[in-house]
């Protein structure tokens, strides 16, 4: 699941925080007539450069039978081309400094490379390589062997992982049969091995296409030599005219009210979860601060009452901000001669509590810092910083609302809060109980 929970230090001296500064990231961005979204941001502090190259794409977009086609597809990417064979693309790279990586998501797959600035022809020859010629030299052979390495991924990170079936079930929880989101990331066993050379042309051919991708290239860069690189490498690649997406059915309520699992685990775990407003839609931001007057760090009221009470072992509170709709996640795990179901009515008091009597202004301060901090610290690295351009431009299709996203919590009230804990109602509520598997 695509999401950071927001924890922060806890502030030490004055109570009252200073008036906020507002953020100036400054950034060329341009499209070329291809399509392709390009942002340029130049920072000489250390001699080092970031190309991250983020596709419109994730696991919301594949057809019925093939789920987990984005994620196998983004470990294809890295299999090699005619012109840079085998493991020439991490060969290269890694050869003179360089390293990479990827993710993949319900809504995009992300390429990242960094390393010495003198690799920035090389980063951008190898990105433009692999998106014009991948399909190209697609063989049975990388195929399979990377179907392995997803099925055994799938394995350690979810089948074998402690809680790990949680996951598995949570988007046939949460959303009903033929939403986007209905289905997990890392896909089926079934659907993984259903998986065709034919497929993988077809997903290339018809995602990874200029106008359907973002390149950010920042760090110690000479802006107008990036520019004749990026025209002359990636220009000439064709556009091509992409599939209607279908109208995600709008979701309220869970598709199950309960659902009892069991795990080869010594703790139970019960996991509450509700339908909340898209990443930077109305609501969104509201829900990140009930998130951390919850459950985020030490002064948090879950935190307090349970842990610090010695009922629960541990509680999380987050706002998973996703593209089509967003969640909220609430985890807890009970202490010994406690059960789940009473940590669940502690925290819908808590919640009721909430929504009835709204923040302190203690907490709105505290959390405001916390949600600042937290994001100004997330944009010291240069990859950190073109990652956040490249998911403003793929929410809003406008890079500059990085700079603004922090504006979002600071008009918050009150009773903006009240009004969103008021949303997390029981009778919108999922719960997902996993429990210790019986000793044979």
């Amino acid at each position: 699941m695509s999401a950071l929970l927001l924890f922060a230090p806890m502030w030490i001296g004055a109570a009252t925080a200073e008036p906020s500064k507002p953020i100036s990231i400054e950034f060329e961005s341009y499209t070329l007539d291809n399509g392709l979204h390009v942002v340029l941001l130049e920072d000489h502090s250390t001699p080092a450069v970031v190309t991250n190259l983020m596709y419109r794409v994730g696991s919301k977009d594949e057809a019925p039978g093939r789920s987990g086609f984005a994620h196998l597809f983004e470990h294809l990417m890295f299999m090699g081309t005619t012109r840079l064979p085998g493991s020439g693309f991490d060969d290269l790279m890694e050869g003179y400094g360089g390293w990479n990586n990827a993710w993949t998501s319900e809504d995009a797959t992300d390429y990242f490379d960094v390393g010495p600035s003198n690799l920035r022809a090389t980063f951008l020859w190898m990105e433009a390589d692999r998106l014009d010629g991948l399909s190209k030299a697609m063989t049975q052979e990388k195929l399979d062997l990377q179907r392995d390495v997803v099925r055994n991924e799938r394995r350690q990170t979810s089948e074998d992982e402690p809680y790990g079936v949680l996951w598995l079930e949570l988007p046939q929880v949460m959303y009903p049969a033929g939403h986007p989101y209905a289905h997990s990331v890392i896909g089926t066993h079934e659907d993984l091995q259903a998986a065709s050379v034919a497929d993988v042309v077809s997903f290339f051919d018809t995602w990874y296409v200029p106008n359907n991708a973002s390149l950010v290239v920042a760090g110690d860069i000479d802006k107008a030599a990036t520019k004749a690189e990026i025209a002359r490498l990636f220009g000439p690649l064709p556009r091509r005219e992409l599939p209607a997406r279908p109208t995600a059915p709008s979701v309220d309520k869970p598709a199950v009210a309960v659902k009892e699992l069991t795990d080869q685990v010594q703790t139970p775990m019960t996991t509450l979860l509700w339908h909340t407003p898209a990443r930077l839609a109305p609501g969104d931001a509201a829900l990140d601060v009930v998130a951390n007057i919850l459950g985020g760090g030490r002064s948090s009221r879950l935190y307090v009452r349970l842990v610090e009470g010695n009922k629960a072992q541990e509680v999380s509170a987050t706002q998973v901000s996703q593209h089509l709709t967003s969640l909220f996640v609430i985890d807890a795990k009970p202490t010994e001669g406690h059960t789940i179901e009473e940590i669940e009515a502690a925290i819908t008091e808590e919640l009721g509590r909430l929504a009835k009597d709204g923040p302190t202004p203690a907490e709105m301060e505290r959390v405001k810092n916390q949600l600042r901090y937290t994001y100004l610290t997330g944009l010291e690295g240069i990859a950190d910083r073109a990652l956040a351009i490249n998911q403003a431009w793929y929410t809003t299709g406008d890079p500059n609302t990085v700079n603004q996203h922090l504006s979002r919590y600071e008009a918050l009230s009150a009773a903006d809060i009240r009004a969103a804990a008021a949303t997390l109602s029981a009778d919108r509520r999922a719960i997902i109980r996993v429990r210790p598997e019986a000793t044979k």
